[in-house]
């Protein structure tokens, strides 16, 4: 977890709790403070759901980067294995897509 998630979620409990107080015993100076600080505590928490996120999305761009040779390799071995077991099938899937890429760019131009 986080360093912000933790303090900004004891800041929010915190200011829950005075602005609980405040309420309580009709001091609107303690109310609104702990609203401030709930506030506060929401936006630091907020802040570190963020750097969490950017830190998760980071190793998972690294590891992809990392291991794409293993999959490149996996998935023409797939593809290897597939074109093996039928031929003209995959003779027609080529066929196709070689169509397609042609109208493509005869319409380019």
């Amino acid at each position: 977890m986080d360093k912000n998630r933790f303090e900004g979620s004891a800041r929010e409990l915190g200011g829950k709790l005075q602005s609980a107080f405040g309420d309580a015993f009709g001091s609107d100076k303690n109310a609104a403070e702990g609203r401030l600080r709930q506030a506060e505590g929401a936006a630091q928490d907020l802040y570190g759901q963020g750097r969490e996120a950017l830190r998760d999305a980071s190793h998972y761009a690294s590891d992809l980067y990392e291991n794409a040779g293993a999959y490149a390799e996996r998935g023409s071995k797939v593809v290897r294995h597939k074109v093996h077991q039928n031929p003209l099938s995959a003779l027609l899937v080529a066929g196709l897509i070689g169509f397609v890429l042609g109208l493509v760019a005869r319409d380019r131009d």
